[in-house]
């Protein structure tokens, strides 16, 4: 990163998640089509890495790399299957020095994992490669197994698909996220702060307090 940083044809934007869930901010779509109207050829989106949960961006981008720290505990019991089945290509980083065993040993777990899951995609199935950003070891390779599983899902239609579905989620993620900004719109903070406490005194069910709330709308909008 530090040399990356220093490239004058590289771009590096921070975003914040703020209170999205996912892994990545709300407005990252947007941030990767600005960067592909720059001319950028290559775009690439890393989580916030809060944990395992961050899928929102396998509806980002081609190609989803998975990264596994031998020293962080992202051994094979640590990954969740649903993250696993996502992945496009799995990388265990670290790899060097007294790592080197732990890193070796957990791709060997992986690479027996993995086949036992259901593919992503036809013809494709997730590699497990090494990498150590150290001394720069098998970066070029895991570059070169990313541009094949692109390769692969653009010479069999799989890429169209893929981004057809990627358009769908992002329409029915700005329904969700207008839907909750008028929701707030709709009800002054004391009154949710008012329904939250009667919800956790007992005194109103989650179901019957979250009815209640909807209602408003319904009945704002109706006026």
């Amino acid at each position: 990163m530090e040399r990356l940083a220093r490239d004058p044809r590289a771009f590096i934007r921070p975003s914040p998640a703020g209170t999205e869930l996912g892994g990545v901010a709300r407005r990252t779509r947007e941030a990767l089509l600005l960067c592909e109207a720059a001319g950028f050829d290559v775009v690439i989106v890393e989580t916030v890495g809060v944990g395992q949960s961050e899928l929102a961006v396998a509806d980002l981008v081609d190609v989803f790399v998975l990264l596994a720290s031998p020293s962080g505990g992202d051994d094979l019991q640590g990954i969740k299957r649903g993250i696993m089945e996502l992945a496009d290509l799995v990388v265990v980083t670290k790899a060097d020095g007294d790592l080197a065993g732990p890193a070796n040993h957990a791709a060997a777990d992986l690479r027996r994992a993995i086949p036992l899951l259901r593919p992503k995609y036809e013809g494709l199935t997730a590699e497990t490669l090494l990498v150590s950003s150290t001394t720069g070891t098998g970066v070029p390779e895991v570059w070169q197994a990313v541009e094949a599983v692109h390769q692969h899902l653009r010479a069999t239609g799989q890429l169209d698909a893929l981004r057809a579905g990627q358009a769908k989620a992002w329409l029915w993620d700005e329904i969700r996220s207008g839907l909750l900004e008028h929701f707030r719109a709709e009800h002054p903070r004391t009154e949710i702060d008012a329904i939250e406490a009667a919800v956790m005194a007992g005194e109103v069910a989650p179901g019957v307090a979250a009815q209640q709330l909807l209602d408003g709308i319904d009945g704002a909008t109706g006026a």
